[in-house]
């Protein structure tokens, strides 16, 4: 009886469990916009402390596979996860069709509008580019993105 009882349990709970709304391990579009959205006034708050969020992912600036990234107007990274990028010339970096998708980006960057720009890019812990796109825009003197995979 009581094995009876357990096992109608857990039949319950995952049941309760499946009907649960998932969210996908990727991020959306329209995340992405969202999150790049937040960030712009909070580098026109206090840049410092903007990038030093964006970079560890504190706030709410890193969900999931999304974000926030900024590079300097000469095109160095000066807010990224990963910590190998900061301080690198995005410049020289180019997708696995050969796209200088960051030197694209510092060029439709334009204060108060936001452009998107597509290119490959591997998702976290693999080493195969997929598509993937960014929305990006200027602020101040920073381009700031937020990508999210196709």
């Amino acid at each position: 009886m009581r094995r009876l009882i357990v096992v109608s349990a857990i039949c319950s709970s995952l049941l309760f469990m499946s009907a649960l709304p998932v969210r996908a391990a990727d991020g959306t579009a329209a995340e992405a916009r969202a999150l790049l959205d937040r960030a712009v006034p909070a580098v026109k708050a206090d840049k410092a402390k903007a990038l030093s969020q964006f970079t560890s992912g504190e706030n709410g600036f890193k969900v999931g596979d999304l974000y926030v990234f900024c590079l300097d107007l000469d095109g160095k990274f000066v807010a990224h996860t990963n910590p190998k990028l900061m301080g690198q010339d995005g410049k020289a970096l180019k997708d696995g069709n050969g796209k200088a998708f960051v030197a694209e980006m510092l060029t439709v960057a334009q204060d108060g509008k936001v452009a998107e720009v597509d290119y490959l890019f591997p998702r976290p812990g693999t080493k195969d580019p997929v598509p993937k796109s960014s929305y990006v825009t200027k602020v101040s003197d920073l381009v700031c993105g937020v990508g999210y995979y196709k």
